[in-house]
């Protein structure tokens, strides 16, 4: 369970002693969230900063060294976009909730440098494990699970939720599509965090949050990005998902 808390970090978890019960829920004051993107030099956190700034928040784009983190600030900046660019390290530290968006091969590198300053704080994980070969694109195998187990077994003292796996970075990048319609599956193993998750996707328009589980299942939504990529090339498409009845 998270509260706002009156110091630096925005969430907390809820102890014995708070006047806050473990019951309780507490909305989440969203739109005024900071949201770090490490990676977000990418095409996939890029888009994802893109959306989320225009959507009113202050956007961090974190990447490997200050200047590449400005540089890719500098190409997503727009009139009412607030958008600034850093080193890893320093988004990590000055952000409220955390989008892990590297690319595979340094995923466990990058958040074991940052352990501390991820401490008590929100991290999702939209890192999709794949290999690609003559026949597309699959899945890998990840012995912790998955990206998200992963990052949830070197982030010991953060709150991991896995989401945004399915989103098209094109689409995202693309701003004459007003309206991204996909639900986004959010995976975790803390209610209040899973909540927030959900309710920061749809501050982009047309997406919807989905709660899909325990963190434990997201080595098959991370996977199915694959199958998603086969779409796409067949249909000449930006595929993403729709749950129904919901």
């Amino acid at each position: 369970m998270y509260a706002r808390s009156p110091d630096r970090a925005p969430w907390r978890r809820v102890g014995q002693d708070d006047r806050v019960t473990a019951t309780q829920h507490v909305p989440p004051d969203v739109p005024a969230l900071t949201i770090g993107i490490l990676g977000g030099s990418g095409p996939q956190g890029g888009g994802l900063g893109l959306r989320l700034a225009a959507a009113g928040h202050l956007v961090l784009i974190g990447s490997r060294s200050t200047e590449r983190g400005q540089e890719a600030a500098a190409k997503l900046a727009g009139p009412g976009r607030r958008i600034e660019g850093a080193d890893n390290a320093t988004v990590a530290e000055r952000a409220d909730v955390i989008i892990v968006a590297v690319p595979w091969e340094g995923h466990r590198e990058t958040l074991e440098a940052l352990r501390a300053p991820l401490a008590g704080k929100i991290v999702i994980d939209c890192v999709n494990p794949m290999g690609f070969d003559k026949g597309g694109a699959f899945g890998l195998q990840v012995p912790e699970g998955s990206a998200a187990q992963q990052a949830a077994a070197v982030l010991t003292d953060s709150t991991v939720v896995a989401a945004f796996h399915h989103v098209s970075a094109v689409l995202l990048a693309d701003e004459s599509v007003e309206t991204i319609d996909t639900d986004v599956l959010v995976l975790g193993d803390d209610r209040a965090a899973t909540d927030l998750v959900a309710a920061l996707a749809e501050r982009i328009p047309g997406m919807r949050g989905i709660y899909a589980g325990k963190l434990r299942n997201a080595g098959q939504v991370e996977a199915l990005t694959a199958n998603l990529i086969s779409i796409n090339r067949r249909y000449k498409a930006h595929a993403g998902l729709r749950v129904t009845d919901v």
